[in-house]
């Protein structure tokens, strides 16, 4: 066999090789159509807010609920920094400048909710009810700032609101309202009634989820509502296509993954402490906050949401240091729901932002020398207790040979005038009762304990968090979140 002879075979193939090559190339074969690009995977943000919840108060709550050397939700997020609060106007801000900061990254003056900086708090008149609701704003005092929510209503993606305030509270509100004073929750309320009068059109086709209390300002006077508008707006909301629950039975029977739009209001205002909370009436924040994802979760391009536990500040307020710390940890036992219900779709977290942070401070302080408690429990007050010395273990006594409590605060209404004598029966099971107030330096009214203006932590998990790092000013969390989610 010649050399022309063996290689007859291999050039015949190759000519066939190049000429199935070239009718590809000419679009003639079907068989290599590339197959379509797959959707884009859904971007998910969750914003935590523990309202007031300062570094000593996460502290004492580690204590309170896992001792000493335990672990808190919130103390495993892998990416941390610390926060500036300071508002526009004050070096100790309110809520609502500091909300507004997340959200918005505008800083603004206290008690305005997502204006422009320029923007004067005007208090509110009375209506015709006689209550201080009566908007006094003026026609040129500021421009709304576009939020988060807004930014991700803008791209399609769904929104939710959740808290164990009212609603209309001033955390809530700067993530859906723009307005001069965080008091006129008529008006907030009416900012989420989708083609109502008052409506904030910047939503679109409005919050697809909406959870927590404060009814009083969704339904008129007759129906023991503050509105003087005569306005129901639970039924206009309703009209709008939202499911509603005012309880616990109604909430649990709504079927998160097959409903569109979710409105609960189950207080006339705040939801109850969790200490106090009845589970046949309200759902704890970890039930509203993973329904609401069932709900969000639907929309293929994803959701944004936030989630605040609200009554960690009014307890803080009050100086009851056992609430604050209970809804300190039923705030993390949120967090901990969203995190384990997000991976399960999203199991690295690729593909979603969680940011937990506070809008600021409070006074309360860890007093003393004194010695390891552990958690909180059935005959141990733990960090409730009184100070104790850690060498000795006998009870510490001040100057005026009267106990103290591990727990105090820089202000507060319970405070003694004169010498401290009079408190040397305090012992454990006064200072850890759930009604306790615990002292204060400064004397304050009933329930006036103030903000403080301490840097706050920020922990964040999944999707662009490893942005988030070192001390920056809490309007830059906006861009921040901006960016991760591509908002």
């Amino acid at each position: 066999m010649n050399d022309m002879t063996r290689k007859a075979p291999l050039i015949a193939g190759l000519g066939a090789a190049i000429a199935l090559l070239l009718a590809g190339c000419n679009g003639t074969s079907t068989s290599d159509t590339p197959a379509p690009a797959p959707a884009p995977a859904p971007k998910n943000v969750i914003f935590f807010l523990g309202d007031g919840m300062g570094l000593t108060t996460l502290t004492a709550a580690r204590i309170y609920a896992v001792g000493e050397d335990g672990e808190l939700t919130i103390d495993t997020l892998p990416e941390t920094a610390f926060v500036k609060t300071f508002s526009n106007d004050a070096q100790v801000t309110d809520s609502a400048p500091s909300m507004s900061a997340y959200m918005t990254g505008v800083k603004m003056n206290n008690e305005v909710i997502a204006m422009s900086a320029d923007t004067l708090a005007v208090d509110p008149l009375p209506d015709a009810n006689g209550n201080l609701l009566a908007n006094n704003c003026g026609s040129k005092n500021g421009t709304p700032a576009t939020s988060l929510v807004e930014l991700a209503k803008a791209q399609g993606l769904a929104t939710g609101v959740v808290t164990t305030t009212r609603v209309t509270h001033a955390t809530p509100a700067a993530s859906y309202a723009h307005i001069c004073h965080r008091d006129l929750e008529n008006d907030i309320a009416a900012a989420a009634v989708p083609g109502g009068a008052g409506y904030n059109s910047a939503l679109g086709g409005g919050l697809d989820v909406l959870l927590g209390g404060g009814k009083q300002f969704f339904l008129p006077l007759k129906d023991g509502g503050k509105r003087a508008d005569g306005r129901d707006l639970v039924a206009e909301m309703k009209a709008k296509s939202y499911a509603y629950a005012s309880n616990s039975t109604e909430f649990n029977a709504i079927d998160g993954a097959k409903t569109s739009k979710l409105l609960g209001l189950f207080t006339s205002s705040h939801m109850s402490y969790d200490l106090d909370r009845d589970p046949a009436k309200e759902p704890s924040l970890a039930e509203m906050t993973t329904k609401a994802m069932d709900v969000l979760g639907q929309n293929a391009k994803g959701y944004f949401l936030m989630v605040e536990g609200g009554r960690i500040d009014h307890a803080l307020h009050e100086t009851t240091a056992k609430k604050a710390l209970q809804d300190t940890l039923a705030f993390d036992n949120a967090i901990k729901a969203a995190i384990a219900k997000a991976k399960l779709t999203d199991p690295t977290l690729k593909n979603t932002l969680i940011v937990v942070t506070a809008d600021h401070d409070h006074t309360l302080v860890l007093n003393g020398y004194a010695k390891r408690t552990g958690k909180t429990a059935a005959g141990n007050p733990g960090v409730l207790g009184v100070v104790k010395d850690y060498v000795s273990g006998a009870v510490t006594k001040d100057l005026d040979g009267a106990p103290y409590s591990i727990i105090g605060f820089g202000n507060g209404e319970n405070r003694v005038q004169g010498s401290r004598a009079a408190m040397a029966s305090l012992d454990d099971s006064v200072s850890g009762a759930n009604t306790y107030h615990q002292e204060g330096a400064v004397r304050m009214n009933a329930g006036s304990e103030t903000h403080g203006g301490t840097d706050v932590f920020l922990g964040a998990i999944g999707k662009g968090s490893d942005t988030f790092l070192g001390t920056i000013d809490n309007t830059k969390v906006f861009g921040l979140v901006k960016n991760a989610a591509g908002l």
